[in-house]
């Protein structure tokens, strides 16, 4: 096989990729206005339905215009030979793989990042202000950019010099280097995400003394379930949109709560939501999402140290030195098809595990107060709640509220 027809191929990929989603997203689309399933006739009235419809229409349309400029981009990039141009940019500043991997990487995602901003600026403070949504300053905006940089740098910059310092010591054994390091990374941020990366975004302070935890702490000793660490995080200070998590293992296992979660629900909602979260830890959904994950990446890691030595990757880009850095890309863009059958497949399982999640909530709690919270969350957030099959089918990681509420009243 040749580079250019390589090249195709990857171009091949990316048109279809976005055909595909453009498909599903029109599909979607057609169902906004399809009638409110009987089951969920008490979560929207006329006119809160007509804002939930026009506000799916306004993100459908915004959601085009910013992925068909991704498509342009990326195309324009590739025939232009824009990877070419910034490898030797890198090349000029260093002869080492790993500073010049370095530079690569951070001049593509320093530029990625530039070139999203307008488009997350408007979602923020133009889409989600028009319908109440966002409570993000402009200065909370920036700081997240610049966190989040920060971030990329040291946590991503790091793990990438270390993968290309194993390739130039190892090469084809260098994935079970990697893989080792990815797996302990994300172990690592399995257990002290909470504690180390939350408060650099966010408050979080322990849940007062009071009811609300007297009932919490009530339902997790009837279920065996040791829970001291209970989270309220400040939310509030992005969006009115609400939200609850579990993380951690062992000493480090806490529940979080969102405020805007505490504020629009009742204690036996909260309760009930805390229990579906519960219901995950007790299934050992997260464990298995833990180690799936290792395992995905291993065998990802596997693949590419097969063809990364190969430098039709790096050709087929039109780099003409061979190299890491810009062959990780390459085999980035022809194993996306790949990694979207594996996330049909998560998605399939994440689906199942809610369900399971929900009905160890209505056997050891009880249904209808998170049938009501599940409702509330819903209407808060504008949910769609007439999503068509298959794009529920490729994109969603939890079944729709109409499937959730009839499991729960089966």
């Amino acid at each position: 096989m040749s580079a250019s027809v390589l090249f195709f191929i990857i171009i091949g990929i990316i048109l279809l990729t976005f055909i595909i989603d453009s498909i599903l997203d029109a599909l979607n689309a057609k169902h906004y206005k399809d009638p409110i399933p009987n089951a969920l006739n008490d979560v929207f009235d006329p006119e809160e339905y007509e804002k939930s419809q026009a506000y799916k229409l306004v993100n459908y349309k915004f959601g085009i215009w910013s992925s068909l400029f991704s498509l342009v981009l990326t195309l324009g990039f590739l025939f232009l030979d824009g990877f070419e141009y910034v490898d030797n940019i890198a090349r000029n500043y260093s002869n080492s793989p790993i500073v010049i991997g370095l530079i690569f990487f951070g001049i593509i995602m320093l530029a990625s990042d530039i070139l999203s901003t307008p488009f997350s600026y408007y979602k923020t403070f133009v889409i989600e202000e028009q319908f109440g949504f966002n409570k993000t300053s402009k200065k909370t905006f920036v700081l997240d950019k610049i966190k989040g940089l920060f971030m990329m740098v040291l946590i991503g910059g790091g793990l990438m010099a270390l993968i290309i310092w194993f390739y130039q010591l190892t090469e084809n054994q260098f994935w079970l280097y990697a893989w080792g390091i990815v797996t302990i990374f994300t172990v690592f941020m399995n257990m002290f995400y909470a504690r180390l990366i939350v408060p650099l975004f966010n408050k979080q302070t322990p849940l007062e003394e009071g009811d609300l935890r007297d009932k919490i702490a009530a339902y997790a000793k009837s279920v065996g379930f040791n829970l001291d660490k209970i989270f309220i995080i400040d939310g509030s200070k992005r969006s009115t949109k609400a939200n609850a998590y579990f993380s951690g293992f062992g000493r480090e296992k806490r529940v979080t709560l969102y405020d805007t979660l505490v504020n629009d629900l009742d204690e036996e909602e909260i309760v009930a939501v805390l229990a579906h979260e519960i219901g995950h830890y007790k299934k050992k959904h997260i464990i298995f999402n833990l180690v799936t994950s290792v395992l995905l990446t291993g065998l990802t890691l596997y693949i590419l140290s097969i063809f990364i030595s190969n430098p039709l990757l790096s050709n087929a880009l039109g780099v003409e030195i061979p190299s890491f850095h810009v062959g990780l890309i390459a085999f980035g863009l022809l194993y996306s098809p790949i990694s979207e059958v594996t996330g049909l497949i998560m998605n399939y399982v994440s689906r199942v595990f809610e369900y399971q999640a929900d009905d160890y909530a209505k056997k050891t709690y009880k249904a209808e107060p998170l049938i009501t919270s599940l409702k509330k969350l819903s209407k808060n957030s504008l949910s769609n709640l007439t999503p068509h099959k298959a794009y529920v089918f490729v994109h969603y990681s939890h079944p729709t509220l109409v499937q959730r509420v009839k499991n729960l009243r089966a």
